[in-house]
């Protein structure tokens, strides 16, 4: 078993929106950057260095990839999301049934082949990975909400999923790899 340095509970895993490791207690949904009281700095220092850095020597095998997925997703918020704003709107407004009806639209566009869930995401995505065409890069299992998580690792490469609901929103999910 590793010694990561954390008080019992409390487990590393990656912010997709900011590139950086964050403490998340799964009991609590308690998230901190942070580490929580009671860790043991020095064995978090090397639990860190080994794991979460971009030189990390126990990464991954190889690739740094093993059990990982690549994905990308178009995002639409209404004002039960868990943040109702975005890079596009201050304050969303719209209810969940407006915020059905865009994202049926856009699954709409993607499947008939008018346009790329990549192409749509640019414009029409909630998240600020609207800039990378929705790519949320590679992520492993317990990295994201669990809805999306599981529809994401029922897709093969270049499947697009059907709406997913999450805390966040409604998203379109294509895993790239």
């Amino acid at each position: 078993m590793v010694q990561s340095g954390l008080p019992p509970g409390w487990e590393v895993r990656h912010s997709n929106s900011k590139n950086l490791p964050y403490y998340f207690h799964p009991d609590s949904k308690e998230s901190r950057w942070e580490p929580p009281d009671g860790s043991d700095p020095d064995k978090l220092k090397i639990y860190m260095a080994n794991y979460h850095s971009s030189s990390g020597i126990n990464r991954a095998p190889v690739d740094g990839r093993e059990g990982k997925i690549r994905c990308a997703h178009l995002l639409v918020k209404h004002r039960e999301s868990r943040r109702p704003a975005s890079w596009r709107e201050a304050k969303i407004t719209r209810q969940k049934q407006e915020a059905m009806s865009i994202i049926l639209g856009h699954e709409q566009r993607i499947r008939s082949g008018e346009t790329s869930l990549g192409d749509l995401a640019v414009s029409e995505s909630d998240c600020s990975s609207a800039r990378k065409r929705g790519d949320l890069g590679f992520f492993g299992k317990g990295d994201m909400q669990k809805e999306f998580e599981d529809a994401a690792f029922a897709l093969q490469p270049g499947e697009v999923s059907h709406v997913v609901e999450t805390a966040s929103g409604l998203h379109l999910i294509e895993r790239l790899e």
